[in-house]
């Protein structure tokens, strides 16, 4: 069950106050195989494990989507088709909070926030070195590049180009690496993943954009929580999500609602 904070709080980019807040915790596995988070009739939340794509794959393959899909049919015995909006999605390597709108209008509502830029997002990483300085802002102009199907750092003035920025700050050193907990200021396609590894700190497990140290087989870059407004409600939402068991030996304090 969630618990209530009488603390009002605002979203980030935006000067409206939303309480009370609504603190989601960790919630056990459901029966498909889906680490649930937090439902009701506009809305589910899940925490996607590394590895499992969250969706557009080719048919009969597993992806978030379709294992959500089948969840809401079983659970609530819906026949036919089952209506699911992807508002947020994970790279196949990363995990953490995916959101899906239950309704049509639900997912507009939410997709407007995104657009808006008033949804807060803030993920954990471990990247390869010891960055400095311990916090700080990242700023980049982003494109992509077609023919690699990559991304790439590019001058502002280049064609395509958008603005990429995001906040971090050191959680805590490991050997020669560093775990962080990123806010993300802007959403563009692989920016943490970008941004870092041009600055020669490559999430661990990267191959697409540099040569991370190898980690599982998936990358160490987890999205932590999600804060929005219910979109029918118009209540505060905060979201958390564990990381994977992966990532105990980082000594991170990886527990439900910690760190709100």
């Amino acid at each position: 069950m969630p618990c209530i904070s009488d603390t009002m709080d605002s979203l980030e980019g935006s000067s409206k106050l939303v309480a009370p807040l609504w603190i989601l915790r960790h919630t056990p596995m459901a029966p498909v195989g889906l680490d649930i988070l937090y439902e009701d009739n506009h809305l589910l939340a899940v925490n996607k494990p590394p590895g499992l794509p969250t969706m557009g794959v080719a048919a009969g393959r597993p992806s978030l989507v379709n294992r959500a899909k089948q969840y809401i049919k079983q659970n609530y015995h819906k026949p036919g088709n089952v209506y699911l909006g992807v508002v947020s999605r994970l790279d196949t390597g990363t995990s953490g909070v995916v959101l899906f709108a239950r309704t049509s209008k639900a997912a507009g509502r939410l997709s407007e926030q995104f657009r808006d830029r008033t949804v807060q997002k803030t993920y954990w990483a471990v990247v390869a070195g010891s960055i400095e300085p311990p916090e700080g802002e990242l700023a980049d102009w982003l494109a992509k590049d077609d023919a690699a199907h990559q991304m790439r750092v590019v001058a502002a003035q280049s064609r395509g180009a958008k603005e990429a920025r995001l906040r971090y700050r050191v959680l805590r050193r490991i050997g020669s690496a560093s775990a962080l907990e990123i806010d993300l200021l802007t959403g563009r396609k692989h920016q943490i993943r970008v941004q870092l590894a041009s600055r020669g700190h490559p999430v661990w497990g990267e191959r697409k954009y540099a040569r991370g140290p190898a980690f599982e087989g998936s990358l160490t870059l987890h999205a932590r929580r999600l804060v929005c407004e219910h979109p029918t409600k118009r209540t505060g939402l905060e979201i958390e999500a564990l990381a994977p068991a992966s990532w105990a030996r980082f000594g991170l304090e990886n527990t439900a609602g910690g760190g709100t």
